[in-house]
């Protein structure tokens, strides 16, 4: 099956033609460079000799450190392990294939089609301050354009500074309008407007910028609940996707990051940014497992255009590519 053939209508931006497809594909390869020269690369290298308990140590011992966490990499080495005994295998390269095998499956396990069925689609985009949420969204405003679809901005982070000029700034650089009320507005008026703009424009998509502020469960529940209930005053079935923003750089405290967002709000899926900045690339598979919600989209890169759909099978291939 090709990538095209994978991805056709996966997501609300799709179909992509070929060669798109092929340029996500070099973003994530190119995103995934260090963590593949680095903990993938040995990975790699413990299976060009005997199959025995050492490499088994090991192999645990490279994904931990690479951020895969001691929960996934407990469950990933224990499957490959049984299926390695079940088959009776031997060939160390036999063994690496399963270990790709698993280490996709655990990705595709929280895999969910995502169709864009009611307009406007309506986005609500979480996650800590510092993650890159507004460039997240910006790159998303970016890649809804491209596909032609109108797209209307909400700048609810109405409590950290100049967080609504931020997304000003982005939106005047995309070309999509930003329904703002400013430092201290009432993000809830805020939603609401947007929602009006959006509906009276004719509008495909409505992105919403929340707060990121983490300091107690019970207040974010109550902010993303209030700003969900608004939402489907004007739209019952609304937020259609709550995309959950997390920088990878932080490592196992994006994990704790993405339990704390799942938990005190209906996460449906992940975005993983600063990919091309850490060695670390195994948090996908921790965030996959620890929430079980999807990874959506991998930010590769500083340009506008630097954001992957994510497709399982492409990011494993990337992380054991052999260097040219």
């Amino acid at each position: 099956m090709s990538l095209f053939q994978r991805w056709f209508g996966r997501s609300i931006d799709a179909p992509r033609t070929e060669a798109e497809a092929a340029d996500e594909v070099a973003q994530i390869t190119t995103a995934t460079e260090r963590t593949r020269k680095s903990f993938f690369g040995q990975i790699a290298a413990l299976f060009g000799g005997a199959l025995n308990a050492q490499v088994w140590d090991d192999l645990e011992d490279l994904l931990v450190q690479a951020d895969v966490g001691v929960n996934t990499t407990t469950e990933l080495v224990k499957r490959v392990k049984e299926r390695v005994r079940r088959a009776g295998v031997k060939e160390p390269a036999e063994a690496q294939q399963m270990l790709h095998e698993e280490m996709v499956k655990i990705l595709m396990d929280q895999d969910v089609p995502l169709s864009q069925t009611t307009k406007p689609h309506v986005v609500l985009v979480v996650g800590v301050n510092g993650a890159g949420k507004t460039t997240l969204i910006a790159k998303l405003a970016h890649r809804y354009l491209d596909k032609n679809q109108k797209v209307v901005l909400a700048a609810g982070d109405t409590f950290r500074a100049a967080a609504s000029e931020q997304l000003e700034t982005w939106g005047a650089r995309v070309g999509v309008p930003v329904v703002s009320r400013g430092q201290g507005g009432d993000p809830g008026a805020v939603v609401y407007d947007a929602m009006d703009v959006a509906t009276s424009t004719d509008c495909d998509v409505v992105i919403i910028d929340t707060a990121g502020r983490l300091h107690a469960k019970v207040n974010l529940m109550q902010e993303l609940t209030k700003l969900r209930n608004i939402i489907r005053r004007k739209m019952p079935d609304a937020p259609h996707e709550v995309i959950l923003v997390i920088d990878a750089t932080t490592g196992q405290n994006g994990v704790l990051q993405a339990k704390a967002f799942a938990a005190a709000s209906d996460v449906t899926a992940v975005a993983i940014t600063k990919m091309d900045g850490t060695a670390k690339g195994g948090i996908a598979f921790a965030i996959a497992q620890e929430i079980q919600r999807p990874v959506r989209y991998v930010g590769t890169g500083e340009k506008m255009t630097d954001l992957a759909l994510f497709d399982a099978t492409t990011f494993v291939d990337a992380l054991f590519a052999r260097e040219q």
